[in-house]
C-alpha cells in the first residue's frame, strides 16, 4: 500500500536577494515524496519563488518546480545591485555584509534612496524586476490546479493588506508585491469590483506573508514558514546601517509575529475546549529559518543579488530544510514544532 504524502502548506516571506534561502528550502521540500504542497501564500521574493514553484508544477510537475526556481534566480542573478553596484564574490557572507554596509557605492545607493524620490526619473525609470517577472508562464501561475497560492501587497491609501490568487495574480501583482517604496514606484492595480485604481507597495508592511489566507478548510492545517528575517537580534545596533537594517527586520516581521500570536491564542482555546470540535482551525505551525546566517547578513545583502550570494544562501536554506525534514517529518499533520507563547509571546 502506498504511504499518502504529508500535505504542507508554505509560508514564504520576503527578503530581496535572501530568497535563494527559500529557493534552496523549496528544492529539498520538493525532492521528498512524502511532503506534497498543497498551498503557498507568498511576499515579495515569496511571491516570486511561490510563482516559479507553482507554474513549474502545472507545466512538469516536481521537476518543472526545480526547473523554475533554477531559472528564476538566474535571472535574478543576473538583476545586479537593485541602487548601484554588484561585486563582492568569495569572502564569505558575514564579510560581504559588513563590506557591502560601508562601502561607498552602497552608502551612495542607501543615501540617493532616502532623498531622491523613484519618481524623479520620469520616463527614464524602469523597474529593474520586472523582465524577471514578465517571463513567469502565467496560465501555471493563475491555474486552478496545483498547489493554491496567494500574493499579498498593501494597499498605499488604505494601508491594508490584499491578497490575490489565481486569474488575479500578474506580473503587476507580483511587482507590486515586491515594491519597496523607496526604489521603486508604486504599482497601480484596478479592482475589477470597483473599478478603482489603487496604488501598491510592498506587501511585507502588511504580512511577510500573510497567513489568514491558508486558513481555508479544504487546505491542511500544517504551515511551514520559511523564514528569512531574524526574529532576534542579539547586539545592539549602533551604527546607521545596522540601525536601519533592524528597523527593516522589525518592520516586516510585526505583522507575521501578529498573526503567529493569533494562532497561539486560538490553540489555547481549543486545548481548552472553547470551540466545538472543527468550528475553527487547529493550525499546525513549523518554522524552517537560519537565524546565524540571518545575523551575519543585512539589509545591503538583501540589495545585492550577486551570484556568490545567491549561492551561499541556497545552500544554506537546503541544510535547513533538510535538518528540519529530518529532525520534524514525522510531526507533519500531528503536532506544531514551534512553541508559539514561548517564542513570540
Amino acid at each position: 500500500m502506498t504511504k499518502k504524502p504529508k500535505r504542507i502548506n508554505l509560508a514564504l516571506q520576503g527578503g530581496g536577494a535572501h530568497g535563494a534561502f527559500t529557493w534552496g528550502a523549496l528544492e529539498v521540500l520538493l525532492q521528498d515524496p512524502d511532503v506534497e504542497i498543497a498551498g503557498m501564500t507568498g511576499t515579495s521574493a515569496g511571491a516570486l519563488n511561490g510563482a516559479a514553484v507553482k507554474s513549474g508544477m502545472i507545466e512538469a510537475g516536481r521537476e518543472g518546480a526545480l526547473t523554475n526556481l533554477e531559472a528564476l534566480w538566474s535571472r535574478m542573478g543576473a538583476v545586479g545591485d537593485t541602487r548601484l553596484m554588484n561585486w563582492m564574490t568569495g569572502i564569505g557572507p558575514a564579510s560581504v555584509a559588513r563590506a557591502l554596509e560601508y562601502s561607498f557605492a552602497y552608502s551612495v545607493g542607501e543615501t540617493m534612496s532616502r532623498l531622491v524620490s523613484p519618481y524623479a526619473y520620469g520616463p527614464f525609470y524602469q523597474n529593474p524586476l520586472r523582465p524577471v517577472v514578465d517571463a513567469f508562464n502565467y496560465a501555471g501561475v493563475c491555474s486552478q490546479s496545483g498547489p493554491r497560492l496567494y500574493v499579498c501587497a498593501t494597499n498605499v491609501r488604505t494601508g491594508k493588506a490584499r491578497v490575490f490568487t489565481r486569474d488575479e495574480i500578474t506580473t503587476d501583482v507580483i511587482l507590486a508585491s515586491a515594491c519597496l517604496p523607496t526604489l521603486f514606484q508604486a504599482v497601480e492595480i484596478e479592482d475589477p469590483k470597483t473599478g478603482v485604481k489603487d496604488a501598491y507597495w510592498d506587501g511585507g508592511y502588511t504580512g511577510n506573508p500573510a497567513l489568514f489566507p491558508l486558513y481555508d478548510k479544504e487546505l491542511p492545517d500544517d504551515i511551514v514558514v520559511i523564514n528569512l528575517n531574524p526574529i532576534e537580534r542579539a547586539e545592539k545596533p549602533v551604527t546607521p546601517q545596522q540601525i536601519q537594517s533592524r528597523i527593516n527586520e522589525i518592520s516586516f516581521n510585526s505583522a507575521l509575529l501578529g498573526e503567529l500570536r493569533a494562532i497561539s491564542f486560538v490553540q489555547r482555546l481549543i486545548e481548552r475546549g472553547a470551540f466545538a470540535e472543527g468550528e475553527m482551525k487547529n493550525v499546525k505551525v513549523h518554522m524552517i529559518s537560519d537565524d546565524a546566517l540571518m545575523n551575519d547578513l543585512s539589509s545591503a545583502t538583501k540589495s545585492v543579488p550577486t551570484p556568490y550570494i545567491l549561492k551561499e544562501l541556497k545552500d544554506a536554506g537546503r541544510k535547513a530544510a533538510s535538518d528540519f525534514l529530518t529532525a520534524h517529518k514525522q510531526d507533519l499533520g500531528q503536532r506544531s514544532t514551534v512553541d508559539l507563547q514561548a517564542t513570540f509571546g
